[in-house]
């Protein structure tokens, strides 16, 4: 059998104690023990919240209700109060996990009711033998633990511990491989043993089929369903990039016309190539610090789709009251966290849109808390559309407990319309690899089972807090330091609770608001995710100003990265941090500790060569230079580019579509391409995406030309990676080429002239 560390925990102040106490309860552990179980002994409560993290890690709870302190009047108690705020800490997060009291001289009576509801049993010492109650105590410990795995994880230990001769691929044959040579030695002994006998192929029946959906995977799509308020759930082992492709080719065929967000995965745009279809985007607000906003309400309506039907070169002649668009995909959480009101949209778009589809792979835990209300695709007794199916995609790897590449895709029957699983079936198996990684798959069914009330919302309701409680303390330091010098700001609403969570309504973005830039937003329509945190850097304001001197934030991620603290995303004065299930006082702490020693190092103009000294190997023109005076270099040459308003303004320059995006990649297969230089890209038709990051966002998708912003802002592009090597501006679909005696060249495959 697996082994599993799961610990009975006893807390009785008397564990060491040399009396009667001491040693009943010492002889109830030995006799725990001898029955193969763990005991973990203490004999405070100590910090109560922090001691009942321990239910994650345990697998029964024996509290005493004996100490010293105990007096008459289980109201007024101190022992008393504290078990049942114990009580109450550990049932906000694990709503099975036994927990017994015992005593010598107290019983039931003297504990109050709200208490006793939430107790497997109660002890009094020295009526039974201990290994009596030990055997009892066990039976319900285990009964616990065989009740935690849901239905595909339980599957794949039970195959895995069987022991059954592996005559099936993989060929490594259950890690046996390995063990005939010395760096697959140590492969066996990085990963373990439990992984390689999981990794199996899909001819193992009891495992049940992804590619088919049946016995244990099908248990465990439907249970994540449920969990996740979808009708249905396709897990899916090669991320949410494959989870949107296999949506698109279920709903859209060649010629189609489809209404998509700009601020939209590239994930999407390979899904127009592929399907032939015909875009009509929408754009999203921007603001100067080049985060992305929330697209108009306004622009959710059939007419406004419509009119933007009619200005569509690619449709010139079709008249618009004809065309029904297959699909609308929206990017639910933008980047930086803005979220839509989907109820709003749903109801705007009902009988014009077939389909709906929110990209949620940056929103998986929202299902999980009140705090969102009807800011994610599907809730709880929500109305159902008449007559259109809503589909999420999640990437259950990026803000839950998924491992890499695990995602998930969630449907949402219509009233009057179902999702035919067969025919939806035909797209998942044109893009599922038929040798899926088990692993990812019991990580999805894992990740969907941790989030079942109440754990799923207690830990989102941690994140939420840890967010918060990370936004108060830079404020603190920012106002201990005072007006005249500088600190980082976290972006969000000017407003915070004092303590706690405070209420979703302090999120809404609100019209013309000055700290998101994004103008005349409608009332309810867009709320900011509050775990996702934009820090923004001295030099830059929303407005697109310059100050006189400045600090951009490319310098300071490079120094938390060499300080151990790696971020998420960087833009040209912000980084992006995410508060997930698994972020830690200790690592935002860490974070904000790390971002004082990058301020103390650049007030004093600390060398580069002391401070980044890896970064300073690498680039030894850079060792005689101060942290400030880099800082200013390249402050300067944003300021004198106007990087910032250059940047907004491109993204929402009139990018002219010239052919179906389809028709133009074609020409790379066919060899019909030019690789043209960055001065003479403008009026030319793209046949690659363009994607500068920051932000990731495609700029150009195959069949649009160029004009002169972009290239504008690609000069640039040019100009500021010769100048400052190391800080370098990924552009995806840049070509770059090393001249010899002339440096680095740039240019971008076109449609032949």
């Amino acid at each position: 059998m697996l082994r599993f560390r799961f610990p009975i925990v006893i807390i009785d102040e008397d564990f060491r104690s040399e009396n009667t106490s001491g040693f009943g309860i010492r002889a109830l552990a030995e006799a725990i023990e001898k029955e193969g179980f763990e005991v973990l002994g203490a004999t405070s409560y100590g910090d109560l919240s922090q001691f009942a993290q321990q239910q994650s890690r345990a697998s029964a709870f024996i509290l005493s209700i004996d100490d010293e302190e105990f007096t008459p009047g289980p109201e007024l108690d101190p022992a008393v109060l504290n078990l049942r705020k114990f009580i109450q800490e550990i049932r906000f997060k694990n709503a099975d996990i036994p927990i017994y009291i015992y005593g010598e001289t107290r019983t039931s009576q003297h504990i109050p009711n709200d208490v006793l509801r939430e107790l497997h049993g109660f002890i009094h010492m020295f009526e039974d033998t201990p290994e009596f109650v030990a055997r009892h105590i066990i039976r319900e410990a285990r009964s616990y633990l065989d009740g935690l795995a849901p239905p595909f994880f339980k599957a794949l230990m039970d195959y895995a511990q069987d022991g059954s001769y592996s005559w099936h691929c993989p060929g490594h044959s259950g890690g046996v491989a390995f063990l005939k040579s010395p760096v697959g030695q140590m492969f066996h002994q990085f990963f373990g043993e439990n992984m390689l006998r999981a990794d199996v192929c899909n001819s193992v029946e009891e495992l049940g089929q992804l590619l088919d959906h049946t016995g244990p995977v099908l248990q465990s799509e439907r249970n994540a369903a449920r969990i996740f308020n979808a009708d249905h759930c396709f897990f899916v082992t090669n991320g949410t990039s494959t989870s949107n492709k296999m949506v698109w080719h279920h709903t859209v065929a060649p010629g189609d016309v489809v209404v998509v967000d700009r601020n939209c995965h590239k994930s999407i745009l390979h899904s127009i190539i592929m399907t032939g279809a015909v875009p009509v985007f929408l754009p999203p607000t921007r603001n100067h610090y080049g985060i992305i906003g929330p697209i108009p309400e306004s622009e959710f309506s059939p007419e406004a789709i419509r009119a933007k039907i009619a200005a569509n070169p690619l449709l010139a002649g079709v008249d618009p009251a004809t065309v029904k668009p297959r699909i609308l995909t929206l990017t639910q959480s933008t980047y930086d966290g803005v979220l839509y009101n989907t109820e709003t949209i749903k109801h705007a778009l009902d009988g014009y849109i077939d389909t709906l589809h929110f990209d949620e792979a940056w929103l998986p835990h929202a299902a999980f808390h009140t705090f969102y209300g009807p800011y994610h695709a599907m809730g709880k007794k929500r109305p159902r559309p008449k007559d259109q199916l809503v589909f999420a995609t999640q990437s259950t790897h990026k803000l839950l407990a998924g491992i890499s590449q695990a995602s998930q895709v969630l449907v949402q029957d219509a009233q009057e319309r179902k999702l035919d699983r067969h025919l939806f079936n035909e797209a998942y198996l044109m893009h599922t690899s038929t040798s899926p990684q088990y692993a990812i798959i019991a990580s999805c069914d894992v990740a969907a089972a941790m989030m079942e009330a109440p754990g799923g919302p207690a830990l989102v309701e941690e994140s939420i807090q840890e967010s918060l409680d990370f936004r108060r303390a830079m404020r603190k330091v920012d106002a201990d330091f005072g007006d005249q010098d500088w600190w980082f700001t976290v972006w969000g609403p000017e407003t915070l609770a004092a303590e706690g969570i405070g209420h979703s309504r302090d999120w809404v973005l609100k019209a013309n608001e000055p700290w998101h830039g994004f103008g005349d937003l409608a009332d309810g329509f867009n709320l900011l995710d509050p775990i996702k945190c934009t820090l923004i850097t001295p030099g830059l304001g929303v407005n697109g100003q310059f100050a006189e001197t400045g600090i951009p934030a490319s310098i300071v991620t490079k120094f938390l990265a060499e300080h151990g603290v790696v971020v998420e995303k960087t833009g040209l004065y912000s980084f992006f941090i995410m508060f997930t299930i698994g972020i830690t006082k200790g690592r935002w702490n860490t974070l904000l500790t790390a971002l004082q020693q990058f301020k103390d190092d650049h007030d004093r103009n600390a060398p580069l060569w002391r401070i980044l000294p890896e970064f300073c190997a690498a680039h030894p023109r850079y060792e005689r230079m101060g942290l400030r005076d880099l800082c200013q270099a390249i402050h300067q040459t944003y300021a004198k580019g106007d990087i910032a308003r250059l940047t907004t303004e491109m993204y929402l320059s009139d990018i002219v579509p010239a052919m179906k995006p389809s028709d133009a990649y074609a020409h790379i297969a066919h060899r019909k391409t030019e690789r043209v230089p960055i001065d003479q890209l403008e009026g030319r038709i793209t046949t690659s995406l363009l994607t500068p990051y920051p932000p990731g966002i495609p700029l150009l998708i195959p069949g649009e030309r160029f004009n002169k912003k972009i290239c504008d802002y690609l000069r640039f592009t040019r100009e500021f990676n010769a100048a400052f090597p190391g800080f370098d501006t990924d552009v995806h679909g840049l070509v770059e080429e090393e001249v010899p005696g002339e440096g680095r060249r740039y240019y971008v495959d076109c449609i032949q002239a």
